[in-house]
């Protein structure tokens, strides 16, 4: 069952002298229980379109368009006392920056308080709600911790709290916004197997924003890889990486580290730059990056259209990508463990 739908959003910063697009026409869907992967470089429109959901969007940044619904009810028509009963009890979000989101001159367990407030609990029984959270996040000694503040805990600490808050309304999807930036990766690793862990025991949903493909192939179902504001390829996540389709996906596999490549041999980096969302080219916004690229795809963008079941692109010639052999491994049986 569908639980949230996003159609066409568009969220452009509009100034005095420009339009920056910066999420341009993106449509796709989050089942009951799904991981639901937004993938891409760092300004292709994910922390962006995760905001919108929340209409977390501050001015320049205005939505122009489309419609999120929410359990059937769109989110961008609500007036504030709907958003409100939304915003933490249904649909939370766990920031990308820890240290920037933390209030440092909160204690730990008054900003926790701050996702408990719409509920009918007691002070007693809030302070017991926060204790269990920090403990279900697994912060030592919580019952001594409340009273702390943000510089007293390390960098994983601090991204733990972000969780508990989160999860404070019980909500039934969360969007974690790069949840492991900034973290080593002993702690990143710790931190994404919590938070699989807690959506598997709530139930939750979930959209991951991430640059990181291991991530995607240990956690999401389904991915829609960005690029420029738009979404150039929505598929589930073992498709992904046995044959990817679009060019953009195949230059953004090729330009990392990753398992199945010879020793010794060179990463491909994507030559260029990306489009200025103030300035984008006509048609596909990948095409002046692109190798496969012809007059057609500098005219116009090619529609998501099926290219095999369960399978969605935006190229206008997927027939022309080259067969990917792998690059992590992914499982072929069910409940075999991805890698």
């Amino acid at each position: 069952m569908k639980l949230l739908e996003v159609k066409d959003l568009r969220m452009f910063f509009v100034t005095r002298t420009e339009t920056i697009k910066a999420v341009n026409g993106v449509s796709f869907d989050i089942n009951e229980g799904e991981t639901f992967g937004l993938l891409g470089e760092s300004g292709s429109g994910k922390s962006m379109t995760c905001r919108s959901i929340l209409r977390l969007i501050k001015r320049p940044g205005r939505i122009m368009g489309g419609e999120i619904l929410y359990k059937g009810q769109d989110i961008l028509k609500m007036n504030k006392t709907a958003l409100r009963n939304i915003r933490g009890k249904e649909i939370s979000i766990i920031f990308q920056e820890p240290m920037t989101a933390l209030n440092p001159v909160l204690n730990i367990k008054t900003q926790i308080n701050e996702s408990l407030l719409r509920s009918r609990l007691t002070q007693r029984a809030k302070q017991k709600r926060i204790i269990e959270l920090l403990r279900l996040v697994g912060i030592p000694s919580p019952e001594t911790r409340i009273s702390e503040y943000t510089h007293q805990f390390s960098g994983g600490m601090r991204q733990r709290v972000m969780i508990a808050t989160a999860l404070g309304g019980s909500p039934k999807l969360l969007l974690a916004d790069e949840p492991t930036t900034a973290l080593d990766v002993t702690i990143q690793d710790q931190v994404m197997k919590l938070i699989n862990s807690l959506k598997e025991q709530l139930g939750m949903s979930m959209i991951l924003v991430t640059h990181d493909l291991g991530v995607v192939a240990q956690m999401c179902d389904r991915v829609a890889v960005m690029y420029a504001g738009v979404i150039m390829e929505l598929t589930d996540t073992v498709t992904l990486f046995a044959r990817p389709r679009h060019p953009y996906t195949h230059a953004l596999m090729g330009s990392i580290p990753a398992h199945g490549k010879e020793r010794g041999s060179k990463l491909e980096p994507i030559m260029g730059s990306p489009p200025n969302l103030s300035d984008l080219p006509p048609g596909c916004p990948f095409w002046p990056r692109c190798t496969l690229a012809e007059d057609i795809c500098k005219r116009e963008m090619a529609d998501i259209r099926p290219v095999t079941p369960g399978h969605l692109s935006r190229c206008h010639f997927p027939e022309k990508t080259v067969h990917f052999t792998g690059l992590i491994k992914m499982p072929r049986e069910q409940g075999e463990e991805r890698v």
